[in-house]
């Protein structure tokens, strides 16, 4: 039989594990305040990036596949891997094509997100009116700028919004490090002074008999 964790260990255990998601949120929050600075170079990283995963998830697939080679998933894991590679090879080397392509499409789902949602809210009419007006109108105008200026604008748009999500996932997780450490110190506190010596069950304490 092996020996229980201390409730001690446990505790340090957690907090470490704790602190390192915040330290990991830290860095990812670094890392979008630099490419939200830089976002040409973040842009052309996340394009590069993209291709990369492209083309090890196509010859990932290709491996599976070849080893699935007699049943009725081969063919169809071999023209996926086929096209993932194949679409990995033109974003790594064309990045700033990939780029434009990608911020024409953004453009369009912007404006159609912010159309849709216009034309629902007016005829809804719900609660949420106002709030939703407004983000309809954001979406409308986000679109419409990135077209107006397309394909300049493909320098920073994708860079920009991989910016922001690495900004709010860091935040997220320096959040939940942070709040993580908290509760399990205030956990562990809590169980120490429950713990405490005269309070267990074998430590009750006796009244002595009084002599007749």
């Amino acid at each position: 039989m092996t020996a229980a964790t201390p409730p001690g260990d446990t505790t340090t255990q957690l907090k470490r594990g704790f602190g390192w998601l915040a330290v990991l949120g830290a860095v990812l929050v670094a890392a979008g305040l630099v490419g939200l600075v830089y976002a040409g170079v973040a842009t052309l990283t996340s394009m590069l990036l993209f291709g990369w995963l492209l083309l090890i998830g196509g010859l990932v697939g290709l491996l599976h596949a070849i080893q699935a080679r007699g049943t009725n998933f081969f063919w169809l894991g071999v023209i996926v891997a086929a096209l993932n590679i194949a679409a990995g090879v033109v974003v790594v080397r064309r990045p700033d094509a990939t780029a434009a392509a990608l911020s024409m499409f953004a453009a369009l789902l912007f404006l159609s997100a912010g159309v849709f949602r216009l034309v629902g809210t007016l005829v809804v009419r719900g609660t949420h009116f106002g709030w939703t007006l407004v983000l309809g109108a954001f979406d409308l105008l986000l679109g419409v700028l990135v077209l107006a200026n397309w394909p300049s604008s493909s320098q920073y748009v994708i860079g920009t919004f991989f910016s922001l999500a690495l900004l709010f996932d860091g935040l997220g997780l320096v959040a939940t490090g942070y709040g993580g450490r908290r509760i399990v110190g205030m956990v562990s506190e809590r169980l120490a002074g429950d713990t405490r010596p005269g309070d267990g069950p074998g430590d009750a304490h006796v009244k002595p008999v009084q002599p007749e």
